[in-house]
């Protein structure tokens, strides 16, 4: 058996990560998707709690034959003692998936065979797009699964990204 990760912030889980789990699920039996900066939330850039994305992607994936773990990996300031982290938050992987340049280089440096992925639509299927379209209330409803709409939905996540996007005019 082959057991794949995958890493990202998935700020939120849009359709070029479902994307990305769809072509690995060729590749592995089983896939964890390691939810990066876990220990973030609540800011423009990682707006959903590790607990949000884990719904997202769980959600999300719910049809799909992989076996899937999610499991929160939290940001270290120390690059060179990154993957021992990573390995001890996650189970036992034998590949991992990045098109990351400093994620490839820490694996690589550990002995990790790491793959790359074409990326879908990049320059519209990226987090900072579909947050920005969350705070101006543009269409970032096609660019998720529809399971992602529903948690945003449920989680009030639209109204949290606006209210932590405005700026502090007082200057206090």
């Amino acid at each position: 058996m082959t057991r794949g990760f995958y890493i990202g912030r998935f700020q939120p889980f849009h359709n070029g990560h479902q994307r990305m789990v769809e072509q690995i699920a060729d590749e592995v039996e089983e896939l964890v998707l390691g939810i990066g900066s876990a220990d973030d939330s609540h800011t423009v850039r990682n707006p959903f709690t590790a607990g949000e994305r884990i719904m997202m992607i769980t959600k999300s994936l719910v049809d799909t034959e992989l076996v899937t773990y999610a499991v929160p990996i939290e940001d270290l300031e120390r690059n060179s003692v990154w993957v021992s982290h990573v390995e001890s938050m996650s189970p036992d992987f034998d590949v991992a998936y990045s098109n990351n340049p400093l994620v490839i280089q820490l694996f690589r440096e550990a002995n990790i065979e790491v793959r790359q992925s074409p990326m879908f639509n990049r320059e519209v299927l990226e987090g900072t797009e579909v947050r920005e379209r969350m705070i101006t209330d543009g269409n970032w409803e096609s660019l998720v699964p529809e399971a992602v709409v529903d948690v945003v939905e449920e989680i009030g996540g639209i109204e949290r990204l606006q209210m932590v996007s405005e700026s502090d005019t007082n200057g206090e």
